[in-house]
């Protein structure tokens, strides 16, 4: 645990700063913890921009969110389309403070990109890890990532190039949770990874990571799979037991706004098996961290997305 600063016991939406002046990029803003999250910004004065796959779902977000939200469109499944909206993000040439990569599914079928990627790999990690490298130049102050603790059932095997690839690719043996959560390990990985090499680049902004816990969202009913036994009884669970949107936006909400984070924070709720709460800084399972196996992540994710960060034509 980052032992230089603590969050406050308690802090929530009352606690975030004023936001006026202050850009916010989300993507998936246009249902469940995107939109309780871009709904609390708006709030403070931030202004908030959120992709949608669907413009027209995006659309009736905006207009939930309030005054000044944007909406642009952003497809994680499809790179032609990635590169698409980065351009446009380029070409206007504004910075956003923040940018959070919310946008994800879960434990769907096995199903392949246009690309060749495992849906759930390409959705939560591959497809932000080429949207936010191609803007990285426009990130003025800090990148989160949002995880899960299903992150702790997610493997790569031994950690190989091969075997990662082979995760991500839909190679062998498919289990929809075990995919989820291997997707959600690359996650953190990925911050870890990141938070290496901006400070050997002396990129400015910070990589962070939060996790909501146990929060009542749309997402198992996203990518379009039949649900099994388990997962009507999961879902069934979460109406009933689970906190709403709006509190499992609160780690976002917090890695977003609270002063003097460091790189690589992790912001989870503090409740009983970091399921329900309010925010603060936790850790994740300790091969979250290794270096070996987020070098050959970042490695299989240059190369099957094309996209090479400290290459950037921005930089």
């Amino acid at each position: 645990m980052n032992r230089q600063l603590r969050i406050p016991q308690g802090w929530d939406v009352t606690n975030i700063p004023d936001q006026s002046g202050r850009r916010i990029l989300i993507t998936g803003g246009n249902s469940g913890l995107g939109l309780a999250t871009a709904q609390a910004l708006t709030r403070r004065g931030a202004s908030v921009t959120i992709t949608s796959r669907d413009l027209d779902r995006g659309e009736r977000a905006r207009r939930q969110i309030g005054m000044g939200a944007q909406v642009i469109p952003l497809d994680l499944t499809d790179l032609e389309k990635i590169h698409a909206t980065a351009e446009t993000i380029v070409s206007a040439g504004e910075v956003f403070d923040v940018v959070i990569l919310n946008a994800g599914i879960m434990a769907t079928p096995l199903r392949l990109t246009r690309d060749g990627f495992e849906s759930q790999m390409a959705t939560n990690h591959l497809g932000h890890f080429a949207f936010a490298g191609l803007i990285k130049d426009f990130i003025g102050e800090r990148l989160i990532s949002i995880s899960s603790q299903a992150h702790r059932i997610g493997s790569f095997g031994t950690g190989s190039r091969e075997d990662i690839r082979g995760r991500c690719t839909g190679v062998g043996r498919y289990a929809p949770w075990a995919a989820y959560g291997a997707s959600k390990l690359a996650n953190l990985l990925f911050i870890a990874e990141l938070e290496r090499r901006r400070i050997k680049n002396n990129w400015r902004f910070i990589p962070l990571a939060a996790h909501p816990g146990w929060a009542s969202t749309n997402l198992f009913q996203s990518g379009g799979r039949e649900a099994s036994l388990q997962d009507r009884i999961s879902h069934l669970a979460t109406r009933v037991i689970a906190q709403s949107a709006a509190q499992g936006a609160l780690p976002a909400l917090c890695a977003a706004t609270f002063p003097n984070l460091i790189g690589s924070s992790y912001i989870g709720p503090d409740g009983l098996g970091q399921m329900w709460g309010k925010p603060q800084l936790t850790r994740a399972r300790p091969l979250a961290y290794d270096q070996t196996l987020g070098a050959n992540l970042w490695a299989v994710s240059e190369e099957l997305t094309g996209v090479a960060w400290e290459n950037s034509p921005h930089a």
